[in-house]
């Protein structure tokens, strides 16, 4: 508590008749204020610390069966290739054996150049080691695709359509079903996607991420089979709501010695195969067979 004197100075001013003006009377108070409690400074605030996404390294690492090329700068007489044994090693000249299994190609190159730094075989070597055939992490893919294999996995191909357009995509009598099975967490499972579907809504969630050893199967799509009087009878693919004459659109359409009027389908059902009339404007069925006759004119 501080105190500080304020001076008042009160002036009386009397007027009345006939007199003078009083002298003016001064008194003096004293206040006492209280002074402002010093604020202490605000601690800045801490700066944002910038976090770096840890990398993935799961499908970059190297496991048994991968061949690498290691190559050493400024020494062409150490380039080696090999093959990662069982043991997940590989052996490199002066130094022997090196456990590479598990590491990124950099860290096993990191490994090399430490050995060879450490036996003092190279001074400051920089070592560089590639990946020239993945075999620890491969998925199948089988079915109705242009492609059948395997192929490795990796952190850009890692997801179901990825791998899909590794093997060259869905094969013209491909359905839009895919069948995976995996295995997670020791337990076998077996996953459906219909792909066309989850495109059609945009819900990308069943792209699902693939892991070694995965099985994909692309099945067969829905046929329909022309025959008869048209530019190119055959098998072809049952798209949604197909008519009739659309069927007949994909085998080239109609011959010139053909006749709209007529159309059978073969149709099986659970009592055999039936034999039907039909129009160009009836739906298709799977497995429907369609026969155009000739015009008897």
């Amino acid at each position: 508590m501080t105190t500080k004197p304020i001076t008042l100075c009160i002036a009386a001013l009397v007027a009345a008749s006939g007199t003078a003006i009083a002298a003016p009377t001064v008194a003096s108070l004293t206040v006492a204020t209280k002074s402002a409690p010093k604020m202490a400074a605000a601690a800045p605030a801490p700066a944002p610390v910038e976090t770096q996404p840890v990398a993935d390294t799961r499908l970059e690492a190297l496991g048994m069966g991968d061949m690498v090329r290691v190559s050493v700068f400024r020494n062409p007489e150490l380039t080696t290739e090999a093959r990662v044994s069982e043991r997940g090693t590989i052996l490199f000249p002066m130094i022997g054996e090196v456990s590479v299994a598990g590491l990124t190609p950099s860290q096993a190159g990191a490994r090399i150049a430490d050995k060879l730094r450490g036996g003092r075989y190279v001074v400051n070597p920089e070592v560089t080691v590639s990946m020239m055939q993945v075999n620890s992490r491969q998925v199948s893919v089988l079915g109705n695709v242009v492609k059948p294999g395997r192929y490795p996995l990796d952190s850009t191909t890692a997801q179901l359509t990825d791998v899909i357009a590794l093997a060259g995509g869905v094969g013209p009598t491909g359905s839009d079903e895919v069948t995976i099975i995996t295995k997670r967490s020791g337990k076998q499972e077996k996953i459906e996607v219909d792909m066309a579907e989850m495109f059609r809504r945009g819900d990308l969630t069943r792209n699902i991420s693939l892991e070694p050893g995965d099985t994909i199967y692309v099945h067969k799509a829905p046929m329909v089979y022309v025959y008869g009087e048209v530019q190119k009878g055959g098998a072809y693919r049952v798209e949604p709501n197909m008519t009739v004459m659309q069927a007949i659109a994909m085998g080239g359409g109609i011959t010139p010695r053909g006749t709209d009027r007529g159309i059978k389908i073969s149709r099986r059902d659970g009592k055999g195969v039936q034999r039907i009339d039909a129009n160009l404007t009836d739906s298709v069925q799977p497995d429907d067979v369609i026969y155009v006759r000739e015009s008897l004119f």
